[in-house]
């Protein structure tokens, strides 16, 4: 029997303002609070200058990350409107930064294709900021207002007269809400660039004034030049990407696309401008398209005879870089971030998009379409292979650890979420970490040597390669189709090697196979590089593990050079299991770094950087980055 205090009744019930209920359930707008979420405040504020641009009104867009940790974006379109909004009695610049779902975007005249189409952006940011100011330059007049935690701290203010036209959004990320508020400079040049390309003409300027730096973007080629850029450095066929544009009632679907002689598939897609990383119909027109096109010109052009098998998408893509993108009046995105894309005409737009444009580039350039077919036919042929050897690395009932190279010795726990994976460089180090361990939830595996370059093998030379077959069967999730994070036996996977020239090889080497072959081990935050010290620094009684040169000097001149021992680990071979365990394997006192990958296509140029053919291509690599290289051996 329930006593009075516990009642359930109407006094229970709690009604937030929109405000309120923002600032109390964020994760509902941006996702997380965490850094995808933080840096989603900035899209949001910079979607709606997108949207002007997109309408005609707007040529370029600025970015500041200030250094007081607020963010501005500046625009020259039209300026949020001014005027008093009939319904609320408010200016309607304040009705946009403080209702949801209050916005130009459903369909009442204010935008034709637009992005922010849910009305929430605005709103969602100013309440999860600390402050927010916007100034609107709008019929030769300026205005400004000014907010708190979501709230006015005042009214509109009329501050005279201007022949400028725009917005700027200045906010200031709220503390309460974000653990950490440090905007990451890479992340946000990321999602600027791919708006450039995909908004020819469009300049966009960031501007970041904590270290000085500056960039600008400006793309007149559109998808044609995104593409290119992802090919940078490649082998490419044809010479220059395909590219087709269809304009439908109420849409606009384009694409470009062009093959490389790697082997791996890069496939990005967008709708109003938004990159949906999980796809959607979009995504799927395509896909069907392209793998059916290319099945019927083999056929047409007798390189498939009667008898042969298909080819597949995986075998049609291999090597591909393609990008997809679509405008539309109403599109319906699956929740506030907007990953995935639903409205189902998509697909057999798209479709026709790229039957029509794709499938007219064939007939017309026989010899480029000759040798993307014969492309994907020796894929189909390697797959077929890889199949084969795939069936190697299939983890059955149980792991069969005397099968392994490398003697994987696994943890007593059964549940992946506390169990870790320490890949290991050597058999040596391999030794001190399973006597270091705590065997509960720490396993390891030791890794012989260098692992195959997957950058330049197909699966199956991948497959036959002894420490990636024993790596994939110790993971448990599997690669390429049969592919699944859910069967992942750890979710923590730590590339534990040298602090020297061979160690970093290694790690890019392993980076490398996940970025290819399981990158959704990489997005879920479930790959690390562990961090072993450089330095053991003794004086008396006193020892210190020490990471960097920076921090050797720092304690030096702390201590005095005077009876002071400097032990420089070679390798983690030389470390004993109680070291080992104290300075990089024991969750009490040790540094990881979690692997991200916050701009696709900077990470793709990257790994076809260093690890592809291209010798070029990688001495630029390298002569660009040459004043980032710490602990350089000689």
């Amino acid at each position: 029997m329930a006593v009075e205090s516990e009642r359930y009744d109407a006094s229970k019930i709690q009604i937030l303002e929109d405000i309120e209920h923002v600032r109390k359930r964020p994760g509902m707008y941006i996702g997380s609070t965490g850094p995808a979420g933080l840096h989603h405040l900035v899209y949001e504020i910079v979607d709606n200058a997108v949207d002007e641009a997109l309408a005609g009104y707007a040529s370029r867009i600025d970015v500041v990350l200030a250094g007081d940790g607020s963010v501005a974006v500046r625009d020259n379109g039209r300026g949020f409107p001014t005027d008093t909004h009939a319904k609320t009695g408010r200016p309607a610049l304040e009705a946009v930064a403080t209702m949801l779902n209050a916005g130009g975007k459903f369909g009442a005249g204010g935008y034709k294709v637009s992005g922010g189409l849910h009305g929430v952006g605005l709103s969602v940011v100013n309440a999860l900021s600390a402050s927010m100011a916007i100034d609107v330059w709008r019929e030769g007049e300026h205005f400004r207002q000014e907010f708190r935690r979501g709230k006015p701290t005042g009214d509109m203010m009329r501050l005279g007269e201007s022949g400028e036209r725009g917005s700027l959004v200045r906010f200031l990320p709220d503390p309460d809400i974000f653990p950490d508020t440090h905007f990451d400079a890479s992340v946000v040049t990321g999602r600027l660039r791919e708006i450039a390309f995909l908004n020819p003409g469009l300049r966009i300027r960031l501007m970041d004034e904590r270290t000085g730096e500056e960039r600008q973007f400006l793309f007149r080629g559109g998808l044609v030049s995104m593409v290119a850029e992802l090919n940078r450095g490649r082998d490419v066929i044809p010479d220059a990407p395909v590219y087709a544009r269809r304009d439908f009632d109420g849409a606009m679907v384009e694409f470009a696309l062009q093959y490389n002689t790697g082997y791996q598939d890069t496939f990005l897609s967008f709708a109003n401008t938004i990159r949906t990383e999980e796809g959607g119909t979009h995504e799927a027109g395509f896909k069907a398209a392209l793998t059916r096109v290319v099945n019927d010109y083999a056929r047409r052009a007798g390189l498939l005879k009667e008898g042969d098998a298909n080819l597949g998408g995986e075998d049609v893509r291999e090597g591909l870089v393609s990008v997809v993108a679509v405008q539309l009046v109403e599109p319906q995105f699956e929740g506030q971030t907007k990953t995935k894309l639903g409205n189902p005409e998509l697909r057999g737009l798209v479709d026709q998009t790229v039957s029509d444009g794709l499938g007219a580039f064939l007939e017309e350039n026989p010899q480029a379409a000759r040798r993307m077919v014969e492309k994907a036919i020796a894929a189909a042929r390697a797959r077929e292979a890889a199949r084969k050897a795939r069936e190697l690395t299939r983890r059955k009932n149980a792991l069969e650890v005397s099968a392994l190279p490398g003697k994987l010795t696994d943890c007593t726990s059964r549940d992946p979420a506390e169990c870790e994976l320490f890949l290991v460089e050597g058999e040596s180090a391999g030794g001190s970490a399973k006597a270091g361990r705590d065997r509960r939830f720490q396993a390891i595996l030791p890794l012989r040597g260098k692992i195959l370059n997957v950058e330049r093998a197909r699966l199956d030379r991948i497959l036959g390669n002894e420490e990636i077959r024993a790596l994939i069967t110790a993971v448990g999730s599997g690669v390429g189709e049969d592919f699944d994070p859910a069967k992942a036996r750890y979710q923590r996977i730590v590339i534990m090697s040298d602090a020297d020239v061979d160690g970093a090889h290694i790690r890019t080497l392993l980076l490398t196979f996940f970025y290819r072959y399981m990158r959704p081990l990489i997005e879920l935050g479930w790959v690390y590089i562990a961090q072993p010290p450089l330095y053991r620094v003794r004086k008396g009684k006193q020892e210190r593990y020490l990471y960097d040169d920076d921090a050797l000097e720092r304690l030096i001149e702390a201590w005095g050079r005077t009876n002071v021992e400097v032990n420089r680990f070679k390798g983690l071979g030389e470390m004993n299991p109680e070291q080992l365990w104290e300075t990089t394997m024991d969750p009490g006192s040790r540094t990881l770094l979690r692997v991200s990958v916050a701009d696709a296509i900077a990470a793709d140029e990257v790994f076809t950087s260093l690890m592809g053919e291209n010798v070029q291509a990688r001495r630029r690599f390298i002569e660009d980055h040459a004043d980032l290289v710490q602990n350089l051996d000689v």
